[in-house]
């Protein structure tokens, strides 16, 4: 019997585990492994996490006017969130 293959995006962390770890208080958390690709927050505060921190968006219109993060199907941050100066470092 053939074993069964293993997903292609093994899930090393999550927004919601994140957010309980590092008590970050959003309502909504995502995670991406590069910080660059998202889907998008729908609920408010809603916090965009990689594996050294996060950046936390208080509204809806903080999240879709934030500068370098564009909000459309998905969330594209180019060059990763922990560019942004709302950064939060909370791992190296």
């Amino acid at each position: 019997m053939a074993r069964a293959k293993k997903a292609a995006g093994v899930r090393t962390n999550s927004g919601k585990k994140l957010n309980e770890q590092w008590h970050i208080g959003a309502a909504h958390a995502l995670y991406h492994r590069d910080g660059t690709w998202f889907n998008v927050l729908d609920k408010f505060p809603g916090a965009l996490c990689d594996p050294n921190g996060y950046v936390l968006f208080s509204s809806k219109s903080e999240y879709e006017n934030a500068p370098d993060v564009n909000v459309a199907q998905q969330t594209n941050v180019p060059g990763g969130i922990h560019r942004l100066s709302s950064y939060v470092r909370m791992a190296e």
